[in-house]
């Protein structure tokens, strides 16, 4: 939607400066979109990553249809490494963008090219050229040093002011002079950035931090599932415990237990889900992100 940030500061506006045509649709609908990109063969298309899920796993996805695709951007939330490699797979003649950053710097902070993607394909890259980002201990605000996990800051002209009307939040968020992202991630010794997880979405079971996005990208590989979100939720005995609310391919029936077995061949055993929920579909806001939040809510009397 043109509201959001970065459909209309990274997109929409900076391509109708530069003189391209853009075209906007109503309804984002898979069918609608690749019916567009096909009949006007449109070289250029940013979605998050639920959007890009829907386009591969929909029948009028024909790769032979859509070759005259040359970028392919991804954002808003994190790409599921499985789904960036069926993409590039697919459309291998198409370069991939990773561009990760939030509404409050505008939104772009970092941007993985696709020369880029090739070494590092989980990784969102490096910081624009008007960004500075820094990796720090979230209890200290100390500069964590390559490989150590910390929280993303930023500086950048480019960043908001504040929050309307909400001076506390807006006095935390930019506590010691940098703006506090609340992603989690590290740095390698190249200055590549990678982001582990939000840090809300952490699940702590029984006193160990666990990424939900290393589960959610073991089961992506499992081939009967669409769609996968991990949350933690309450439990007597681990505090959290790791929950997938699972999204099933048409073709596939309901079988908890293969999921668990995989995730167990893939995962760390602290990391395979104690529980495994079955749903037609996740959750999302009007943008295409996933509501994790919702699902917390949902399950957390289960």
């Amino acid at each position: 939607p043109l509201y959001h940030s970065a459909q209309m500061h990274v997109f929409t506006m900076p391509a109708l400066l530069s003189g391209a045509y853009t075209c906007l649709l109503d309804t984002p609908t898979p069918e609608l979109i690749l019916q567009q990109l096909k009949q006007k063969r449109l070289n250029s298309f940013f979605a998050p990553p639920t959007v890009w899920i829907a386009l591969l796993r929909h029948p009028q996805f024909v790769e032979s249809e859509l070759q005259h695709l040359q970028k392919l951007y991804y954002g808003a939330s994190i790409m599921p490494e499985p789904i960036v490699k069926e993409l590039g797979e697919r459309l291998p003649d198409s370069g991939l963008y990773n561009c990760y950053g939030q509404s409050e710097i505008a939104p772009l902070a970092t941007v993985l090219t696709p020369e880029e993607h090739a070494e590092r394909p989980a990784s969102c890259g490096r910081p624009i050229f008007n960004v500075e980002t820094r990796i720090v201990d979230p209890a200290t605000g100390e500069e964590c040093a390559p490989g150590q996990q910390g929280e993303l800051v930023h500086r950048s002209p480019q960043l908001m002011v504040g929050y309307w009307d909400k001076p506390e939040q807006t006095e935390e968020a930019f506590a010691g002079g940098w703006f506090h992202s609340g992603d989690l991630g590290y740095r390698d010794e190249e200055g590549y950035i990678w982001i582990v997880d939000r840090i809300k979405d952490i699940v702590n079971t029984g006193g160990v931090l666990v990424a939900s996005r290393d589960v959610e990208e073991a089961l992506y590989t499992h081939p009967d599932v669409d769609e996968v979100a991990v949350i933690g939720v309450p439990d007597e005995k681990w505090i959290e415990a790791i929950a997938a609310v699972v999204v099933l391919r048409p073709e596939a029936d309901p079988n908890a237990e293969s999921l668990i077995r995989h995730a167990r061949e893939n995962l760390a055993p602290f990391k395979v889900p104690k529980h495994v929920h079955f749903v037609q579909q996740l959750p999302k806001n009007t943008s295409g992100k996933l509501l994790k939040r919702a699902l917390r809510q949902q399950f957390s009397d289960f």
